[in-house]
């Protein structure tokens, strides 16, 4: 049922992209999309359909793969910014989580659309190079459960750690302001803001 809410409202950002999609003119900037909000909160479902369903590649870059360890959000919202959207030659580095170090860099194709998903790609300097910026909430406990779920173990220590950088985040970034689109738990997932 979340997919199905999911691949609708990525239907819904499509439609809202509309002659942004294709890259119509030589020369023109592929469109960015940045898909921030809390941890368990659906932007990754909402990212995974987007990449799914748009006309023509994509590439779909996760924060969860640049996060420099559990105190790195402002680290890896800033790398989006440095090394993904401002640069001439757009690249990331991942993440080793096991052995907590930084890992290979990737290339992206600048001429290709891109999707930045995670909690700290909508900052303000990063919103000011996107085309466009959305945010997705549901309420604190569905969150905490989703994600627990998702990742067991592994993040159960460190909740409250990484909810402490979301809370700090978004009080100095305000995303949701920030955003052209927000989708709710109860929202209609062709929002009209």
């Amino acid at each position: 049922m979340m997919f199905s809410r999911s691949a609708e409202r990525a239907d819904a950002l499509l439609r809202r992209l509309g002659p942004a999609l294709p890259s119509a003119s030589p020369g023109s900037h592929p469109p960015v999309v940045l898909i921030d909000g809390r941890s368990g909160s659906g932007k990754s479902e909402l990212a995974t359909a987007l990449a799914e369903r748009w006309p023509g590649p994509v590439t779909l870059v996760r924060l969860d793969d640049i996060y420099p360890g559990w105190d790195g959000l402002d680290a890896a919202s800033a790398h989006v910014h440095d090394h993904l959207l401002a640069s001439s030659a757009p690249r990331w580095q991942r993440h080793d989580w096991v052995t907590d170090t930084g890992a290979e860099w990737a290339s992206i194709d600048p001429a290709l659309p891109l999707i930045v998903e995670g909690i700290g790609s909508l900052s303000r300097q990063n919103a000011a190079l996107a085309t466009l910026r959305v945010w997705v909430e549901l309420d604190d406990a569905t969150r905490k459960q989703r994600a627990l779920a998702r990742d067991g173990e592994a993040y159960a220590p460190h909740w409250e750690r990484w909810a402490a950088q979301e809370r700090a985040f978004i009080a100095r970034e305000h995303p949701r302001a920030l955003a052209d689109v927000v989708f709710t738990e109860d929202d209609d997932p062709d929002p009209r803001r």
